[in-house]
């Protein structure tokens, strides 16, 4: 009876074309995050935008659970097939957040050190969307996908200098003149930096598969 159920269940779902999917909308959430701190006109469709490619992000991760749940044969571990979409996830979800307090509080100006991080954002939106399709062969991309998740570390912790020293000339600049515009601008830094530590986390479980796989 369980042979027979076996053969039922899809032997490999397609966990390939999911993770590129949401890598895709890695990419397009960090482009619309850049072009949204730049300010000027079109902030709003920025806004949107990110929103909207975090919805498909979500449809992404609960197809992938979903197909963890139904595949009997997965390319990898289960639990890191999801921890993998759920570091994923919260990139963009930091993303949305992000994009949600500038509509909230109605931001307009951003910092030069905001810009620069949602620069570092984009690099490693595009990073995670090179490293993704080698897991499809992990064996022979293992030091090619070493290569990239070093590179994304680096970035987390370039990105975490470039936050504490913005925060720190905005305490400095206007602390004590200005708290409103500083609170406000430390949640925005608080959710760039989240961006960035999920990508750092992302490098971490591709390192992982690499080291169980490659």
């Amino acid at each position: 009876m369980f042979a027979w159920f076996q053969r039922l269940l899809p032997r490999q779902g397609n966990f390939f074309e999911l993770f590129e999917s949401h890598a895709a909308t890695l990419v397009a959430g960090a482009n619309a995050l850049s072009r949204m701190l730049q300010g000027g006109e079109g902030m709003a469709d920025h806004v949107r935008e990110i929103i909207e490619r975090e919805h498909d992000a979500d449809a992404i991760t609960r197809e992938v659970l979903q197909t963890v749940r139904r595949t009997f044969l997965t390319p990898f571990d289960r639990g890191a097939i999801t921890d993998l979409i759920a570091s994923m996830d919260d990139a963009i979800d930091e993303m949305q957040k992000t994009a949600g307090a500038v509509d909230l509080y109605d931001v307009t100006e951003f910092e030069p050190e905001m810009r620069d991080i949602a620069g570092i954002i984009v690099d490693a939106a595009r990073l995670t969307a090179e490293a993704l399709p080698l897991l499809r062969n992990i064996g022979a991309n293992g030091p090619r996908l070493h290569e990239l998740t070093e590179r994304l570390v680096r970035m987390e912790g370039h990105a975490d200098e470039i936050h504490a020293s913005g925060l720190k000339r905005l305490f400095r600049e206007h602390g004590e003149t200005n708290p409103t515009r500083f609170l406000i601008a430390r949640e925005l830094f608080r959710h760039l930096e989240r961006v960035t530590d999920s990508f750092e986390d992302v490098a971490n479980e591709i390192d992982g598969l690499v080291i169980d796989h490659a």
